[in-house]
């Protein structure tokens, strides 16, 4: 919100929105066009796709100094209830996943004694998470027609705290 020397940047914060929030609205909205031409998968519940976007578990507990990603991922999650009502009857659904802290190519290089420092609030397991930890859930809500409108927390009971 500020620094020791004065408002925090609005350009680096709308920089942040720009490409966490808008950049996944458009390719939900474009998404979303595309489906609803699709033919329904099955005859019984005319599901024609599913949106999986991408929060992260900061935009329930964000960190001193990360309002930018918080509010953007924060927003990712908002919008999951009102989109899955927006396009329920077209037969798509929309979902979020909020991940805590994963194996990706931004931690890569990170020392495994860092890495214990930033998983050590988990519940279980103590660790990073793997990106096929990330797929298996992805597919369980392809697979499942009842998971819809809501943001699932995949962070092994991790909350972050205030810094």
């Amino acid at each position: 919100t500020i620094k020791k020397d004065g408002p925090h940047g609005l350009d680096s914060f709308r920089k942040s929105i720009d490409l966490n929030l808008i950049g996944t609205f458009n390719i939900s909205r474009i998404a979303a066009w595309h489906m609803s031409k699709n033919d329904p998968v099955d005859d019984e519940a005319e599901e024609r796709g599913v949106i999986i976007n991408t929060a992260s578990i900061a935009a329930f507990e964000g960190q001193i100094g990360q309002l930018a990603y918080t509010a953007s991922k924060a927003a990712i999650a908002g919008m999951c209830l009102t989109m899955a009502r927006d396009l329920g009857s077209l037969g798509i659904r929309a979902l979020a996943i909020a991940p805590s802290l994963f194996a990706t190519g931004l931690t890569e290089g990170i020392p495994d004694e860092f890495a214990s420092v930033l998983t050590k609030d988990a519940a279980f397991p103590k660790r990073l998470g793997k990106p096929e930890e990330y797929a298996k859930l992805a597919v369980a809500i392809v697979e499942n027609p009842m998971l819809n409108g809501q943001c699932l927390r995949l962070d092994a009971g991790q909350r972050f705290a205030p810094k």
